[in-house]
């Protein structure tokens, strides 16, 4: 079948689900493991016997997020929390109510019985004992991204799942999102065509944007745990800016990459059903943060997708700018042979390339081996530029949809969609681009086999 052909039997195809009602039912129909008619009945009561009792282990601002979010989901309560610092325990017990249970320790939370499953809102040198040592007491976990500091710890995350048994599930929460969804059914139905280039961009321009996080007055050793928080790193005096502000340091963060680029990572797989990339190239700077932080500020990242059985040979750029006067904003585009693909958490836009007769061009009459004939070649109506997929009014998002699928995970006894291998690919790439930064070379990857070439 030629691609115009075929390109065209496609646009009539969603063009037709366009007049249903954008979305959700082509979703509905699409991925009936992920979305079902039965599944979006949210129970509205349950017995004390279903109810889903979490731990929150790390209650700074995307753990605390994390919470808030879990506990909107039908028949889960929160009961305990765990930090390193007294005045986030202090604030637990302010917003979920004096009786839930606090401690510095995540050992002691974890030993509860009564505990089914934990967040792990902790900075990233912490994800992997946390959520092994969980997984080990046979909790389910929700780590945030990237599930791992380092590409070393990503075998153990991966073996504890299989052990236990336990549902384990990483925080990327586009993951979830109808837009990921949409973009994945569009891309296998042929939308733009054969993908051979991606990219991704994150902007900020603020101070919190940029990780310059709020210290409390009250920050001492007194009020938090400090050489808990080390774990196995470098022994030094307290440091409030390294404890509140740990993603600037790398012996605690991951940098741009572990914080931004492993959302796209995470999508991107997603929606091409591939395995990571093979080759990967780094450069940046730090242009203007200049506040005592061991990463960059603006990180550009290359990467190399070989061709496997589930997509074709691709390539894919990502950004990060810190110092973006254009404001906050992000995208992940997807461009094909027939045209490109703007993916969002709540929208799909696909951009359709104006096609024309290889006969009209004689370049391309040439290549053909066909001769230019003066025969009146009518033009013809094209279709639309852009056709775009929104959610439906009244959608709870990606981040509500995602500790859905995690809750009903736990409850159907089945795997998620992203489980510590998933993570652990995702995670990988967006490591290894720091590697690649630091030591300036680019850096060879087994997606596959999980290794260093």
């Amino acid at each position: 079948m030629s691609q115009h052909s075929s390109r065209k039997k496609f646009l009539q195809k969603i063009t037709a689900g366009i007049a249903g009602a954008a979305l959700i039912p082509d979703i509905l129909k699409a991925n009936p493991g992920l979305y079902s008619e039965k599944g979006l009945q949210l129970k509205k009561y349950f017995s004390p016997n279903d109810t889903i009792q979490i731990g929150l282990i790390g209650a700074g601002g995307m753990g605390t997020a994390d919470a808030n979010t879990a506990i909107t989901i039908p028949g889960v309560k929160l009961i305990a929390a765990c930090d390193l610092y007294d005045g986030r325990l202090a604030d637990a017990k302010k917003n979920y109510g004096n009786d839930i249970y606090t401690t510095r320790d995540y050992r002691e939370l974890l030993q509860r019985k009564d505990i089914d499953a934990v967040i792990v809102g902790t900075p990233d040198h912490w994800h992997k004992d946390i959520s092994v040592a969980a997984m080990n007491n046979k909790k389910s976990v929700y780590c945030e991204k990237p599930m791992v500091h380092d590409i070393t710890e990503g075998a153990d995350v991966v073996n504890a799942q299989n052990k236990n048994g336990v549902v384990f599930q990483v925080g990327s929460q586009g993951m979830s999102s109808l837009g990921n969804e949409k973009a994945k059914e569009l891309l296998a139905a042929g939308a733009i065509g054969k993908l051979n280039y991606a990219e991704g961009f994150w902007a900020r321009n603020s101070p919190e944007g940029a990780w310059q996080y709020r210290i409390p007055e009250d920050a001492s050793e007194k009020t938090v745990d400090w050489k808990m928080f080390l774990n196995k790193y470098s022994d030094r005096p307290f440091d409030a800016k390294r404890f509140f502000r740990w993603r600037c340091y790398r012996d605690y963060g991951t940098g741009v990459s572990g914080d931004l680029f492993v959302h796209l990572f995470s999508s991107l797989h997603f929606i091409t059903n591939s395995k990571g990339p093979q080759k990967i190239m780094a450069m940046g700077g730090l242009r203007y943060w200049k506040d005592g932080r061991e990463v960059p500020d603006i990180l550009l990242g290359m990467f190399d997708y070989p061709e496997t059985a589930e997509h074709p040979p691709f390539n894919l750029s990502l950004r990060v700018n810190f110092v973006d006067g254009t404001g906050d904003n992000t995208y992940l585009r997807l461009v094909g042979s027939d045209g490109s693909m703007n993916v969002e958490w709540d929208k799909v836009t696909v951009y359709h390339n104006k096609s024309y007769a290889p006969v009209d061009d004689p370049l391309m009459a040439t290549k053909l081996g066909k001769e230019m004939n003066s025969r009146y070649e009518r033009k013809k109506m094209f279709e639309p530029d852009a056709t775009v997929f929104k959610a439906e009014n009244g959608y709870k998002g990606a981040h509500f949809d995602h500790f859905y699928n995690f809750f009903s995970a736990i409850r159907e006894k089945r795997n998620v969609a992203e489980d510590a291998l998933f993570g652990y690919r995702a995670a990988a790439p967006a490591l290894l681009c720091n590697d690649s930064y630091f030591t300036e070379k680019p850096v060879r990857w087994d997606p596959v086999n999980l290794k260093l070439i």
